[in-house]
């Protein structure tokens, strides 16, 4: 069913109106007594956690489990999984994980090779052997290398997947780790980085002691770093507040001069920026909300609320351009891109060497444009794609060449990967993802329910053909709604083979809070109005059941991190809906997020619970603190990681604890390793979704295939 754009812009009109609130919100201070819990390492949390596992026996030995996890191990390390890469210098890069690699091989090949569909992958790195040698969990978290050469690389390796990482220098061309007698740089673990300014020194973010961090756990302090001395030498160029989020610097290379940028982030989606000119900083005189980015000569800046300039106001969710230099000294020449009234909602920009590509969506589908400047004017070419389609774009070769890949992927359609170029209407099939399951008789439609305030709500559900038996079936909801994040179309072989290919349903809601139209979109569940997502998700539920696609003991939900959090409040609010909650990595403890790890960064998202008047509204749907004794809960299985330094694990654990306190039925799976992600290797993903999915289909198919 095609959803009209007009209609949201009118719906938004009214969804700013008070929300009914669900419950008083609890006293804000309640004892807590689980939060030993939240000693990550503490041996008596670790105890409790160890003491989660005899719980999990009925499922990991139960028939048909061991198939499970072998069908989706199988997904998760095959041969055939799409190799997107990035050309660094003369070669090709991509980072490769499989059965025999499960830490992950970073290689290279031959561009012309790799565009032929034919790489000859060389290794530069071997994670499995590095770790092995240096008795490290090490999961990779990425390379910084500098242009044009990339032999010189800063390469960052994470202990069990976590957001904290350290940070050393690679030749790549050697093969080996620059040690410090030769003036290496290197970094130790800290939530922070660095970025290139020329081949001698860098711009370092990072933990530099007692008072460099943030609330939030990230640097404050950027200070500038050169080779041969000591960090405690570096020198200090810009430092923020302990109550803003942080910094970010990175270097790039444009126009063959290498620029340098700074991020100075006061909140989640607010901040400065500079650039670094003859060793001063220079402010970018955009919005605090807004976003800028430099393509050759030029400036781009994303909206994310109304602007008034020259004369002319653009709006919120617009991509406007003008000369940096122009910008700079106080005449700019800005011209509309992206317009959200013609272009619908900007989902991503890319910037290539002579043009933009820019992904929009309306309706919760999306379009491909390319921009290029002409003078003084721009010229914008559709790009065709498929009518419901997901597409991931990815600049080859940064700003120094036009070619890019696409990556285009549907609820039923294998992702295919291809290398196309700026200008050209061809484009060349690199790889094709195997059917993972048999989609034949699975069809997608595009639906929406009402919420509580009258604003449709759409949503995309993937079920067999023809009208549901009487009984409905077994359905997932999936959802999220939050931090303009968008949900869109995508082909997942574990979601075909554990649940769609055994007749399950699986539906995919666009909740308020997400960015699938826009930065009000967005703002319509922000803080205060934060009821509103969950609302949303609780309308689609009600939907799915007087539609008769699904009952209540057959409809299941899921959803990880923020969505974690949407599944545990739906599960509090209306436990009557549903058979069978997943929960992962979750948020649960609205009282102490902001105390807890990178909470702080997300107040903007959810609010302060230290503020009275904003904990009145937190509080009241906390599901920590509004799950009861007295009410039936649908059975929970919640799912975290020791390593998880964005989401604290105390969310999931004290949620369990407090659940079973209460007599509800609930399984607790925590994962030595793997960050915010919940597993660091092929088979730790294996695992986590077999259980995950064989949980569900134990509760609402009634068992597992055998």
């Amino acid at each position: 069913m095609m959803i009209k754009q007009a209609r949201f812009l009118l719906a938004l009109l009214a969804t700013f109106a008070a929300a009914p609130p669900v419950c008083a919100a609890p006293p804000a201070d309640l004892p807590d007594p689980y939060r030993w819990l939240e000693e990550v390492d503490g041996e008596r949390a670790l105890g409790w956690v160890r003491g989660q596992q005899p719980g999990l026996a009925p499922l990991l030995q139960a028939p048909g489990f061991s198939r499970l996890e072998a069908e989706l191990a199988e997904v998760m390390a095959s041969p055939a999984r799409l190799a997107p890469a990035e050309q660094l210098g003369a070669q090709v890069y991509n980072f490769w994980r499989d059965a025999e690699h499960p830490r992950g091989l970073w290689r290279r090949s031959a561009p012309e090779a790799y565009l032929q569909g034919r790489p000859q992958w060389e290794t530069v790195l071997d994670l499995d052997q590095l770790a092995k040698t240096e008795g490290e969990r090490w999961v990779w978290a990425g390379a910084n290398c500098l242009a044009p050469a990339a032999r010189r690389c800063l390469v960052s390796l994470s202990r069990g997947g976590g957001d904290a990482h350290v940070l050393r220098e690679y030749d790549t061309v050697e093969r080996r780790f620059v040690p410090a007698a030769e003036g290496g740089f290197a970094l130790p673990e800290a939530k922070g980085g660095a970025g290139w300014i020329d081949a001698d020194t860098l711009g370092v973010y990072t933990d530099f002691g007692a008072g460099s961090l943030t609330a939030s756990g990230y640097p404050r302090q950027l200070k500038l770093w050169r080779r041969g001395s000591p960090l405690s030498e570096a020198k200090l160029l810009l430092e923020g507040a302990r109550d803003e989020v942080g910094l970010w610097a990175w270097g790039e290379r444009l126009q063959g001069r290498q620029q340098f940028m700074l991020e100075r982030r006061s909140s989640f989606f607010a901040g400065k920026q500079y650039l670094l000119r003859d060793a001063q900083l220079v402010e970018l005189p955009k919005p605090d909300d807004a976003q800028a980015r430099l393509f050759g000569s030029m400036a781009l800046i994303e909206l994310r609320s109304d602007w008034e300039q020259g004369g002319r106001r653009y709006p919120a969710g617009a991509l406007i351009a003008t000369p940096l230099q122009a910008w700079l000294d106080g005449s700019p020449r800005f011209s509309l891109l992206h317009d959200p009234a013609r272009d619908g909602a900007l989902q991503s920009l890319t910037v290539l060497r002579d043009a933009l590509l820019v992904v929009g969506m309306r309706d919760v589908r999306q379009s491909l444009s390319e921009w290029r400047p002409a003078g003084r004017q721009w010229q914008r070419r559709a790009v065709p794609t498929g009518p419901l389609e997901s597409l991931w774009i990815a600049a080859l070769a940064g700003q120094s060449s036009n070619r890019y890949l696409l990556t285009r992927s549907g609820f039923l359609e294998p992702a295919r990967l291809q290398a196309a170029e700026v200008g050209r209407t061809t484009r060349q099939t690199l790889q094709q993802l195997p059917a993972f399951f048999d989609a034949g008789g699975l069809e997608v439609r595009q639906l929406q329910a009402r919420a509580t305030d009258g604003t449709p709500i759409p949503y995309f559900i993937v079920a067999p053909r023809g009208p549901a038996p009487k009984q409905g079936r077994p359905t997932l909801l999936y959802g999220y709604g939050g931090f303009e994040i968008s949900m869109k179309p995508g082909y997942s072989g574990i979601l075909g083979r554990a649940w769609l290919a055994r007749g399950g349903v699986y539906v995919l809601a666009n909740l308020r809070g997400g960015g699938e139209f826009g930065p009000r979109w967005h703002q319509a569940a922000q803080r205060e109005h934060r009821q509103r997502s969950f609302s949303d998700f609780i309308a689609v539920a009600e939907d799915l059941q007087r539609r008769g696609i699904t009952r209540p003991e057959k409809l299941g939900i899921m959803g990880g991190s923020l969505g974690g959090l949407l599944t545990s409040v739906a599960m509090v609010q209306r436990p009557e809906l549903f058979g069978a909650v997943v929960s992962q990595v979750p948020l649960t403890d609205m009282r102490r997020y902001h105390e807890m790890l990178a909470g702080a960064s997300w107040i903007e998202e959810y609010g302060n619970p230290d503020i009275p008047e904003q904990w009145d509204y937190i509080g009241k749907y906390s599901p920590y603190h509004n799950a009861t004794p007295g009410r039936r809960y649908p059975p929970v299985l919640y799912t975290s990681s020791t390593r998880d330094d964005r989401v604290h694990p105390g969310h999931a654990r004290k949620m369990v604890a407090r659940l079973q306190e209460q007599g509800h039925e609930v399984l607790y799976w925590e994962n030595i390793e793997g960050g915010h992600a919940g597993a660091a290797t092929p088979a730790q993903q294996a695992r986590l979704w077999s259980l995950s999915y064989g949980f569900l289909q134990q509760r609402l198919m009634g068992g597992l295939a055998n």
